[in-house]
């Protein structure tokens, strides 16, 4: 067979393989979630046309989940680095009410959101204490001092909503930049600053090496706890101004509207690891995965599902989400090791394969 013939087929082999690669963004695997979502959207589009149909409900869901994705997008730094923190939801509901009742005593939107950002911070430092300090493991430590801010919060506001906020302090949430409200325009910002940390820096390198191997991280001279104190303040304080946002929108202080975020944030989150870049926690995954289950939710609500179609439709999307992370994994290892294996085989044939220049003649004695 000449070298032409033979080049044929392996130039003919790597164009197909090109085009398989150029179709890899569109594959399931990778935006899977971009597909339930359309599919999402034309069943409820046919369901109940009539109230799913419109530029209303289309703002609202934008609008509405504007709070999620700013928890969610928090949460994605220290779930890079492998660490929880369970009390985001708490935080929110805790700087809502400390916003509300400042602006209930007289004090101005700016100073009441300061203040409230501050104790976001103080609580992301608490939980850096607990868990990088003391070395409780995040998820027990974050629980624990989710459940004391709540305490804090139920004790400030006497388990009471605040209202008569200011409409100056209401801006903050509800005024519309073409036609969409100011919390949208929050999440874009968000989303950038946290995609570009995460994906083109030295720290979300950091964090994502720390997640993957903590241990490793630190020999290879990563300062691994700073980090981890790192990502458990930008959580809270993300949260803390989630909850200053949420309070604007209703213009009241509610000392329980934080916690009910903890679940779909954490499912965003997971769910969003499966989306883009498969088994990594990433920014625009998450995004997908908020807005696809909040036009999930919404659609059902609007075809008269029961009020608690929202706890199982998310408690749902969280155990799928880590149960494809796992899949997905071991699907990972699996390929990982067949490759070897197939490497490992090609240089044994290889080795064990005659020279095609034939046997070399015994060198002359000299």
């Amino acid at each position: 067979m000449s070298t032409t013939q033979q080049a044929a087929p392996a130039t003919t082999g790597r164009r197909e393989r090109g085009a398989l690669r150029s179709l890899e963004p569109l594959s399931p695997a990778r935006i899977s979630g971009i597909y339930v979502w359309g599919a999402l959207i034309l069943l409820f589009a046919l369901w109940v046309p009539e109230t799913f149909l419109t530029g209303t409900t289309f703002k609202n869901i934008a609008a509405g989940e504007a709070v999620t994705a700013l928890i969610t997008l928090g949460l994605l730094f220290p779930l890079a680095a492998g660490t929880f923190d369970l009390s985001i939801g708490f935080t929110v509901g805790l700087s809502g009410i400390i916003a509300a009742k400042l602006l209930n005593s007289g004090s101005s939107p700016t100073v009441a959101v300061l203040v409230a950002l501050g104790v976001a911070l103080a609580v992301g430092v608490l939980n850096g204490v607990v868990v990088v300090g003391i070395g409780v493991d995040s998820f027990i430590a974050t629980l624990g001092t989710g459940s004391v801010i709540q305490a804090v919060t139920l004790a400030i506001s006497n388990n009471e909503q605040i209202i008569g906020l200011p409409p100056s302090f209401g801006a903050i949430g509800n005024n519309e930049i073409l036609g969409l409200p100011l919390p949208v325009f929050y999440v874009i910002i968000f989303a950038f600053v946290a995609w570009y940390a995460l994906e083109h820096t030295p720290f979300g390198r950091y964090l994502y090496a720390i997640g993957s191997g903590r241990e490793a991280a630190r020999l290879a001279g990563i300062k691994t706890d700073r980090f981890r104190f790192a990502t458990l303040i930008i959580s809270a304080l993300a949260a803390g101004a989630a909850g200053v946002v949420v309070t604007a929108r209703l213009g009241s202080g509610s000392p329980d509207i934080g916690p009910e975020y903890l679940l779909p944030a954490f499912a965003a989150a997971f769910l969003g690891a499966t989306q883009l870049k498969p088994g990594r926690i990433n920014v625009w995954g998450a995004l997908i995965a908020v807005y696809l289950l909040a036009t999930g939710v919404t659609g059902l609500q609007l075809a008269g599902a029961s009020f608690w179609i929202t706890y199982l439709f998310n408690g749902l999307a969280l155990i799928i989400a880590v149960s494809l992370g796992v899949l997905q994994g071991r699907l990972f290892i699996s390929r990982q090791r067949r490759r070897r294996r197939q490497a490992a085989a090609s240089a044994a044939r290889a080795a064990a394969a005659p020279s095609d220049d034939g046997p070399q003649p015994p060198e002359p004695a000299s």
